[in-house]
Parts: C-alpha cells; structure tokens; sequence
C-alpha cells in the first residue's frame, strides 16, 4: 500500500453515520491532528476520533478503510505538538493490520499532515482540508519529529515549510532535488541549522556531508553511499552541482554562502 494517503471521507461510526441525506464530515489537519466539524456543528479532534473508520483514497488510485486504534503524544517531541495515531488498514479478507510500515524505532504510526505533494519529491503550502496521512518511518513524518513543523513559522518568523522541504531531501540524500534518493535503510546522519531546532552533536566526529535548501543539496562534500552513487555519478546526474562536489568545494562556510538552510555530517558507509 502506497504510504501517502489522502483522506476522502471520514465516517465516525457511533458518532454520525454515512447516510446520503446528511452532509459529509469536514476533515482538517490541525497540526498533527485531525479536526473534524460535524452537520450540527461539533468540532472533534483525534483524540475524540479514536475508534473512527476513514476512507482514504491512496496514491495508485484505489480506496481503503483505516481506523485510528490509539493516539499518545509523541514521547521525544518538546514542544507537545506532535501527535503520534496508531492507524490500521482492512484488506481484502477483512482483517485489520497496520497502515504504516516499522522504522528504525520499531514504531508503526503516523499522523495527518496539511500540504501538497509536488512531482521532484517537495511539499506545497495547502489548505488544511488537503491532507495526507503520513507514517513515521518515512521522510515526511521524521522531518516533523526532527522539529520542523510546516505549518508553523520559525522563530525568526520565516516559514517553516523551506527547511521542512530541505530535511526530507536531506534524509532521502536527494541531491539532485529530483526525488531520487542515494541514501539506505539505518544510515547515521547528525542534522543542524542555524535555527538550532537541531543542534550539531559535538560528541559525533562525522565528516561534514552537505548543505541542503528546499530545491537539494547546494553541495556535497562525500555520498553518504557511495555504492549507491560516487561524486562522478552524481555530477552526471545533476549538471547544476558542477563545481560544488569534493570536501574542498563544500565546507558548511561555503554551503551556508550558497543558501543552505540545513546542514548534516554522516560517515559514508564501507
């Protein structure tokens, strides 16, 4: 099953029901939530959703039900505004399992997000009724647990969506700001910006990797997988970086020069 989802209709068995006369549920992304406003005007968040069935439209052009089974604050967030849903999908024999796939912290959970998925991998500023579910083992839902919420502004004020875009490239290693990922499952990766939403860990001796903006890396010191594609593939591949590639090219001075708004360091695997 695809991992993005789009919410169509949302049906709160015990709550309202799917019946033709009565208008649809409004569903909203409230943050990491979901907000839904019933006909006779009730608002409902996630945690008054929890045994509700959705119907969700997926990515290849199908439909499946999903159910929110449990919720909990998500335990390494500081700012207690991201939400953790324990969601499960019904398949064809009408067993319940769940939608998102495990990552690194065994966690199988997701939570709606307002935006709009662009082709080379990128996020768009949306209204909050166009939403997506996304799974924490993915790029979409780490960058949020990473700190960057898109749907919020920085505390200089600047929108947060720019560097929300520049995590997911930098967790895929999109170089090439093109949706092509040169990166693998369980690589060690130490994320920072002048922000300090993430602080650099001096306690890492990683070689510096790249600067990253919303559009890719501005420049790349190494491939954090080497197999997966050398400096010379990778320069093939993205004309634009021309000049930029190789440890003398690329210093976290250099990338911040050329608009970086994120910057990591990784150890390149052997």
């Amino acid at each position: 099953m695809p991992v993005k989802t789009l919410i169509a209709a949302i049906f709160l068995f015990g709550i309202t029901s799917a019946s033709a006369a009565q208008p649809a549920p409004l569903v909203e992304a409230e943050g990491t939530q979901l907000r839904v406003t019933l006909a006779d005007g009730r608002v409902l968040h996630s945690p008054e959703l929890i045994g509700a069935t959705l119907l969700i439209a997926t990515a290849d052009g199908g439909a499946v039900r999903a159910r929110l089974d449990a919720l909990e604050a998500d335990p390494d967030d500081k700012t207690g505004k991201v939400w953790l849903h324990s969601f499960s999908a019904q398949d064809k024999d009408g067993a319940w399992q769940p939608l998102c796939m495990p990552g690194p912290d065994k966690r199988q959970q997701g939570f709606p997000l307002a935006g709009r998925a662009r082709a080379d991998g990128s996020v768009a500023a949306a209204p909050s009724t166009e939403l997506e579910l996304v799974c924490t083992s993915g790029a979409r839902g780490k960058c949020v647990r990473f700190g960057y919420h898109p749907w919020e502004n920085a505390r200089d004020g600047s929108p947060m969506l720019p560097l929300y875009n520049a995590c997911m490239r930098m967790v895929r290693a999109d170089y090439g700001g093109n949706d092509h990922p040169y990166t693998r499952n369980g690589m060690t990766i130490d994320i920072y910006d002048d922000l300090d939403v993430q602080k650099l860990d001096a306690g890492e001796a990683m070689p510096f990797e790249a600067g990253w903006s919303e559009q890719g890396a501005v420049c790349l010191a190494h491939p954090r997988v080497p197999e997966n594609g050398s400096l010379a593939d990778i320069a093939s591949a993205n004309p634009h970086l021309a000049g930029h590639l190789g440890p003398e090219a690329c210093t976290e001075e250099k990338a911040r020069a050329l608009g970086a708004v994120l910057f990591n360091r990784s150890a390149a695997s052997r």
